[in-house]
């Protein structure tokens, strides 16, 4: 369980920022590859840095790298970096803001960009751009400014964000009683079986990859997650779909889209990295990796937003063109799909 807990400074001024507790199945396995599925964008290379520092402890005493983590065991890192409520720091980052007024602004993210500050990711963020733009954000249930709700590093696509108080707890209620309306475009790998359909399965951490989502069909673990999909164009090995969120779970559609057989296209952290579906021929592999390399991020936009204006009440609806990345890679799947057949 990551309990990433405020400053613990020793006297080499390090700060605790996670503690996880190993699960009952855990096989033994290295302390740093244990916590490279544990740490949101860590590299393997700063962990083992840390253990070398001894900054890695299990079960309350140092450990190296080569440690092997056993069910129970309860294992600490500590980096040099304070935790991110202590690094909300205006920074002036251009923004591609869609609409604003008084209330509330909506913005279109691009892919690469950190919705907000964390380990790994201490600056350049969308809150630090926000905190830049706008002064006294108000602070959502996670003391995270600005935040009515948020989308993946490599997602691109449209999110709200509150400037009062009244529009952040307006603007949460619509989200959490699923009347604010998310679409979004992805591409996955395999042709669908249906041209549509309702995905429903509760959402959890994975018991061994914490980076990752897993599905528990039978509700005994996690939250309700649903998702709607319908497919927008098929392309061979490949499919346009667009899914909208009844729910909005962490990693909900690359989740539900895996459970199903239908990982996103080029999902690192799902496996939708690897050629998961066509032919063995040398050709198509290549052509693979070249849609890889136009599009080096899972395939998924957050194209529609719509909600009621938390102080006219007005509806509101917003549109986004799919991003040149996902757009390319498409086309590249549309012309082999065409002249494969």
């Amino acid at each position: 369980m990551n309990t990433s807990e405020g400053p613990q400074a020793s006297e080499d001024e390090l700060y605790e920022h996670h503690k996880f507790i190993a699960a009952k199945g855990q096989e033994p396995l290295r302390v740093d590859k244990f916590l490279m599925n544990f740490i949101e964008y860590a590299t393997r290379n700063k962990i083992q840095q840390s253990a070398k520092n001894g900054h890695v402890w299990v079960n309350g005493a140092v450990v190296k790298q080569n440690y092997k983590v056993k069910a129970g065991d309860e294992v600490k890192v500590l980096f040099e970096h304070p935790p991110h409520e202590f690094l909300l720091i205006p920074e002036d980052i251009p923004l591609n803001i869609v609409y604003e007024d008084d209330a509330l602004l909506v913005v279109n993210k691009a892919a690469g960009m950190v919705v907000h500050p964390g380990h790994g990711n201490y600056s350049g963020t969308l809150i630090n751009a926000l905190l830049h733009h706008i002064k006294d954000l108000p602070v959502n249930s996670d003391e995270r400014p600005g935040l009515v709700h948020r989308i993946d590093k490599d997602t691109s696509g449209l999110l709200v964000v509150a400037k009062t108080e009244k529009a952040m707890t307006h603007l949460s209620k619509q989200f959490f009683k699923k009347t604010s309306e998310r679409e979004y475009v992805a591409l996955v790998w395999g042709n669908m079986e249906h041209d549509a359909g309702t995905i429903e399965g509760n959402l959890a951490r994975h018991p061994k990859n914490r980076l990752q989502m897993m599905v528990f069909p039978e509700g005994d673990e996690g939250k309700e997650a649903i998702t709607h999909y319908k497919v927008i164009e098929r392309l061979g090995y490949v499919t346009l779909v667009s899914c909208k969120l009844e729910t909005g779970r962490t990693h909900q559609i690359r989740a539900h889209m895996k459970y199903i057989g239908h990982t996103l296209f080029n999902d690192e952290r799902y496996g939708g990295d690897r050629i998961l579906k066509g032919t063995t021929f040398t050709k198509y592999k290549q052509f693979v990796e070249n849609a890889f390399k136009v599009l080096p991020r899972q395939a998924l936009h957050a194209k529609t937003l719509g909600f009621v204006h938390p102080v006219t009440g007005e509806k509101m609806r917003f549109d986004s063109e799919i991003p040149e990345d996902i757009a390319t890679c498409i086309e590249k799947w549309r012309h082999y799909a065409k002249h494969s057949q």
